[in-house]
């Protein structure tokens, strides 16, 4: 059941989403509609990969979940609802990098379902460049979306303008990098710290998405 799924999640988890049941109701005693409402969309991010998964029939391994719940609350909670973004100047970097780690990890992972887990259906330089650029478009495609949401409604998410966007897309090229030599390193049986670790333990809970695995 989705309810045992959720309850069933690592402590760290259980706290960002008792925070933030506590902001929300906090935020409607005071008036404080904005911070309700990001509170609940921050809320209903972080459990979308749980919906996500239980209707894709995808497992997602402990540590994959709880980076997806610690980087929606870091962006969107914490850095736009407590102004971490502007409090702290290695905020932004700090999340860039790591969502771009994690999506050159899921682009890779997304290419090697493809190949049904085939390690031989394609080189492996050529999974790992496609990963690094899945990686690489996720970031732009988000550089966009900023400034489409300051030109369109004044808001100021991109802070300093183009030296902001330019430092997160070098942030997001280094972070598809690591990624996609993560995928690598994979690939070729070498370890890359957790990183490869990870990759083993979502291929190990969906065995049926790599069934040529070799």
């Amino acid at each position: 059941m989705l309810h045992r799924r959720i309850l069933g999640q690592p402590i760290i988890v259980q706290m960002i989403w008792a925070v933030l049941l506590v902001a929300f109701v906090l935020a409607l005693a005071e008036g404080r509609w904005s911070l309700a409402f990001v509170s609940a969309a921050t809320f209903g991010l972080s459990i979308l990969p749980v919906v996500a998964s239980r209707r894709f029939g995808i497992r997602l391994p402990v540590r994959f979940f709880a980076w997806i719940v610690v980087f929606v609350f870091g962006t969107i909670f914490l850095g736009e609802a407590f102004d971490f973004y502007t409090r702290y100047w290695w905020w932004d970097v700090i999340l860039h990098a790591g969502s771009a780690v994690g999506f050159g990890l899921a682009g890779f992972l997304f290419v090697f379902m493809l190949f049904e887990g085939d390690r031989y259906a394609a080189p492996a330089w050529a999974v790992a460049f496609i990963s690094f650029c899945f990686a690489l478009s996720i970031g732009t495609l988000w550089e966009i979306f900023e400034f489409a949401m300051d030109q369109i409604f004044g808001l100021n998410m991109q802070k300093s303008g183009l030296i902001d966007t330019m430092w997160d897309l070098i942030v997001d090229t280094l972070g598809a990098s690591i990624g996609a030599i993560a995928g690598l390193s994979y690939l070729k049986g070498q370890e890359l710290g957790g990183l490869t670790a990870a990759i083993r333990e979502f291929v190990a809970a969906n065995r049926r998405f790599f069934r040529k695995r070799r």
